[in-house]
């Protein structure tokens, strides 16, 4: 079984479900995004914000593949990148930290660990940006909206609560916390890049 990680381009945008594609929850602020996907321009919208991003940043997002087809990715950002994260209860993003927007795993390669392994890529490639901390908003309740992760989740792959809320508390995890990952996120992604061996029974994500 191959898989790799890659960064996420233009290009690889193409290999993210539809309704990803077209999403804008977290590229647009409420009233632009609304405008945007009735007047069917989102995925538009979304590629500009893509393009935007990757030339005054870098690298925002990363997508996994198993047998090159494609098993899930993940999106990450600074807050001022982030329009939609002003309206939350629990905002601002720190300004150390990056935005993790979303990260899932598609149908079919969930239970495998790699949604794990795609955030402790995300941590590495920030640490070497000289980024301290990811933060996320995190959905508590049975209605989880499907932009916004699950705190629990969050809290499993190594997030702890800097502000607490019922609804939608805000998570951090440390950069010197993911030091301490160093050897498991190298061992994790040469398993994931050699796919040879068998995976260890992470914690779906």
């Amino acid at each position: 079984m191959g898989r790799r990680i890659v960064p996420l381009t233009l290009d690889s945008l193409q290999d993210l479900p539809v309704g990803c594609r077209s999403c804008v929850f977290w590229e647009l602020d409420p009233v632009t995004a609304r405008a945007a996907v009735e007047s069917g321009k989102a995925e538009l919208e979304k590629e500009s914000w893509i393009s935007a991003v990757l030339l005054e940043w870098g690298s925002c997002g990363r997508v996994v593949y198993v047998d090159d087809r494609p098993a899930g990715f993940v999106l990450y950002a600074p807050p001022a990148y982030v329009p939609r994260s002003q309206s939350f209860p629990t905002s601002p993003i720190s300004p150390d930290a990056v935005q993790l927007m979303v990260s899932r795993v598609l149908p079919g390669y969930q239970g495998q660990g790699l949604g794990r392994v795609l955030v402790q890529t995300v941590a590495k490639d920030l640490i070497g940006r000289g980024f301290r901390a990811i933060e996320a908003f995190g959905a508590v309740g049975r209605e989880t909206p499907s932009c916004v992760l699950p705190a629990e989740h969050l809290l499993a792959v190594g997030f702890k609560t800097v502000r607490p809320h019922h609804r939608y508390p805000r998570l951090r995890l440390e950069a010197r916390t993911t030091l301490s990952w160093k050897s498991d996120v190298e061992g994790a992604l040469e398993r994931l890049l050699g796919g040879a061996r068998k995976e260890p029974a992470l914690r779906p994500f």
